[in-house]
């Protein structure tokens, strides 16, 4: 059968099963780091192979092979399912716990006490690279745990950004949203913006342009720079909202005069006669949808007690 697995790809299985397994560790993260860069300390409890036996765990020639499962680690035991069939189950040794060797208690390293591995503190240096993104792992190959005849696994760092107070990320592209005033988005602006390098951007519109409501622009190479290439970035895109003035904020003389520097108003078709009677006059009233939708909520799922009480249609009965 070793050989059968040879030919059919169980050398490779039976490699990577000499392998340890992976340590993986998350760190959280700023945009300012995933930006800039940066270089983090990560502290933790790894097995090491004892130097002072060498991973032996005890004096060179000391150790004896295990008689019970003859230095396999492992012990078969046939077992009986009906008569004539049998299935053949393969156990830990228990003898020497899987290790196929037996140590005498004197023979014992001193260090390790016979276990072969130490449990050491290590410290890694994690190094951020401009334009790494949430999620990205950093690999550190073969310094996960230690034993004796595998492998090391790997230590992955998963990157974990906090969310920013003012700037998205998406992509490569940084998102911004920037409040106006209605006479800001008319009449222009000049507004500062800190960057995620604490520079400051002066955002300027000019007299006449004009900003409407849910208005995007963007400005070039002021996004995220991008990973391994970080001469080069996004952009920042902002949207914009425009706040109106409240209610009666001048009064009518005042609106009179603000109404002639504004365009004119776009008048429907007028009928030839302009009688008062021809028009049905209303006014506008504030509307407030969520009200709405619960009061017709509530009365869909009324009782029926309570439907017969407002005086709904009953059923009589003979």
């Amino acid at each position: 059968m070793d050989i059968f697995d040879l030919f059919f790809g169980g050398g490779s299985r039976m490699h990577r099963e000499r392998k340890g397994k992976n340590i993986v560790h998350q760190i959280t993260v700023t945009l300012e780091d995933l930006y800039n860069g940066a270089t983090r300390k990560l502290a933790l409890q790894k097995n090491t192979i004892c130097e002072r036996c060498e991973g032996r765990g005890s004096r060179k020639g000391a150790a004896q092979m295990c008689m019970s499962c003859h230095g396999t680690g492992m012990q078969v035991r046939m077992h009986q399912l009906v008569p004539g069939m049998v299935q053949q189950v393969s156990t830990v040794c228990h003898s020497c716990q899987g290790q196929g060797q037996r140590i005498n208690h004197k023979d014992r390293c001193k260090a390790c006490g016979g276990r072969k591995i130490l449990r050491q503190k290590k410290i890694l240096a994690v190094h951020i690279d401009k334009g790494m993104r949430d999620g990205q792992k950093i690999v550190f190959h073969g310094e996960g745990d230690q034993e004796p005849g595998i492998e090391p696994g790997d230590i992955i760092i998963v990157l974990d950004q906090r969310e920013h107070s003012c700037f998205t990320r998406k992509g490569e592209d940084l998102m911004m949203s920037m409040e106006l005033q209605l006479v800001e988005a008319l009449c222009g602006f000049k507004k500062p913006v800190q960057t995620l390098d604490n520079r400051t951007l002066l955002i300027t519109s000019h007299p006449g342009e004009l900003i409407k409501p849910g208005d995007t622009k963007c400005i070039l190479n002021e996004g995220m720079p991008m990973y391994r290439r970080p001469f080069e970035k996004g952009r920042l895109i902002i949207h914009f909202s425009v706040v109106f003035p409240q209610a009666n904020f001048l009064s009518e003389d005042k609106l009179k005069v603000l109404e002639r520097y504004l365009p004119e108003k776009l008048d429907a078709e007028q009928p030839e006669r302009m009688d008062d009677d021809l028009y049905i006059y209303a006014d506008l009233e504030d509307c407030d949808l969520e009200n709405r939708k619960r009061q017709s909520h509530q009365y869909y799922y009324m009782d029926e007690d309570d439907y017969a009480s407002t005086g709904g249609v009953q059923c009589q009965t003979s």
